[in-house]
């Protein structure tokens, strides 16, 4: 079966650093993405990657500052968050698609997969 399974959350303080991993299994995918819900707000697209291209997107707010990655060997994709602010507070879910259309990457709805979501905390 697939199963996505994000590890690496934490409190941190603003300014800081974390690293997000999602390690995927069960079949490959066209297109993983990075999405974070806080308290009262939608699920909002945070940042993806095209598996295969390795081409990514990201929110503009959290352009400069916010890295995915994937490692092929292991089937993880990562996020770096760097600069940490207090907005950047949520649940970050890892998702997947089962095929990559270029389209409709940044909604919730285009997602096949998700994993179970990781509490990211940033203290100000």
């Amino acid at each position: 079966q697939v199963q996505l399974v994000e590890s690496g959350g934490g409190l941190v303080q603003t300014g800081g650093s974390l690293r997000l991993s999602c390690a995927a299994s069960g079949r490959t995918f066209g297109y993983m993405g990075w999405f974070r819900q806080a308290p009262g707000r939608e699920r909002e697209f945070v940042a993806g990657i095209r598996w295969s291209a390795g081409s990514t997107d990201y929110a503009d707010s959290v352009k400069g500052r916010f890295t995915i990655s994937r490692d092929n060997a292991k089937n993880t994709v990562y996020l770096q968050m760097n600069s940490l602010k207090p907005e950047d507070t949520a649940v970050y879910y890892c998702a997947a698609t089962k095929y990559y259309t270029g389209s409709y990457y940044y909604t919730a709805g285009a997602y096949d997969y998700w994993g179970q979501g990781t509490q990211v905390a940033v203290s100000s």
